[in-house]
């Protein structure tokens, strides 16, 4: 049954007036039915239990998904603590990485690079962590805060005057085809940073605001063949888009509110846009969310799939996609503490 008009009034007035009081909206505030319209069913299906967990050993929230070249699937999950396992093409285990990590506090992200270098990005140590394909580390971007500085001076790095190395609870990171890093500096700083190869400060976009160019909570990025940042501008419920000195260009605020992006490797690109169902549980927001967008970079939508649930093939939290195969996607959940192995099937003719 469709939402009635009067409920998503209210829906809508509340989250204005709490941005409105300063308040930190909560995800389930944020929901926002996309405006986009008369966009064509994408047929799919997922793979029943495609990741085979050794006994024992169990998977908590799901938060980052990644594949490499050779189709190894990287997940990074929540527990008692923040662990990073690594899985086969076919779903087996291999291995866990980075087992006991000092940066691993609270994950939020994993990507991997055009070398199979595999990137944690840890919201809790505001740190993003480079393990070589080994699983050994070989870069770190900024450091996890020690117990006594929670009692001595005050930080001089606030949101109006971030550190260059400093993150406060970062989201997400991408590269480009020059091996420069991206950095979404997503709860606390809302910017996008960007560092050389070898880690050094380049540039960086963005204040907390919701003026074209500024950002409320980058949750997510991605960036094209070209070098263009598509940044998940998630509490302003919008797409924007820098190019590769991270200048602004452009604006997608069609899709809902977008917690993760993903960009295909090509020679066609597409960008996958999900607007989540959110992690509150609320079910009142079931009829508006959960659906993941497929477009054109240049922001026309061709398609969706996907809805708010908890069953095999419907999406609860998700928080970030593996789009290295434009036709078979792996994703993260949250709420169900899962991942899944989506198919794309062919769209029918019109």
């Amino acid at each position: 049954m469709p939402k009635s008009p009067i409920l998503q009034i209210v829906i809508a007035v509340a989250a204005l007036a709490a941005s409105a009081n300063g308040q930190t909206l909560s995800p389930a505030a944020l929901a926002t039915k996309a405006k986009v319209q008369n966009v064509p069913e994408i047929p799919y299906e997922s793979v029943p239990n495609f990741l085979k967990m050794p006994p024992g050993l169990y998977l908590g929230e799901g938060i980052g998904i990644a594949t490499n070249s050779k189709g190894h699937i990287f997940v990074y999950t929540r527990s008692q603590a923040t662990r990073l396992f690594e899985f086969d093409k076919t779903g087996a285990f291999v291995r866990e990485i980075g087992e006991g990590l000092y940066g691993f506090v609270f994950a939020h992200a994993v990507r991997v690079d055009s070398e199979d270098n595999i990137w944690a990005v840890d919201e809790g140590s505001n740190m993003v962590i480079k393990f070589n394909p080994q699983g050994r580390v070989v870069m770190t971007l900024g450091r996890r805060p020690e117990p006594v500085d929670a009692g001595g001076a005050p930080s001089p790095y606030t949101p109006a005057n971030p550190g260059k190395y400093v993150f406060d609870r970062p989201s997400d990171v991408g590269f480009d085809t020059a091996g420069n890093i991206f950095v979404a500096d997503g709860y606390g700083n809302s910017r996008v940073v960007k560092y050389d190869k070898n880690g050094r400060f380049l540039a960086q976009v963005g204040s907390k605001g919701s003026e074209p160019g500024q950002l409320n909570l980058p949750h997510s990025l991605a960036v094209d063949g070209k070098g263009n940042v598509y940044v998940a501008d998630r509490t302003n419920r919008r797409i924007q888009v820098f190019d590769n000195d991270l200048k602004f260009v452009k604006i997608y605020g069609n899709v809902g509110t977008p917690w993760e992006l993903c960009i295909s490797p090509g020679p066609h690109q597409f960008l996958f846009s999900s607007n989540t169902f959110p992690d509150a549980n609320d079910y009142t927001l079931a009829e508006v969310t959960g659906e993941v967008y497929k477009m054109e970079l240049d922001g026309t939508v061709v398609g969706k799939f996907g809805k708010a649930g908890k069953q095999l093939g419907e999406f609860s939290g998700l928080h970030e996609i593996d789009c290295r195969n434009p036709n078979e996607l792996y994703i993260s959940e949250i709420q169900l503490w899962r991942a899944q192995k989506i198919l794309l099937k062919p769209q029918p003719t019109k």
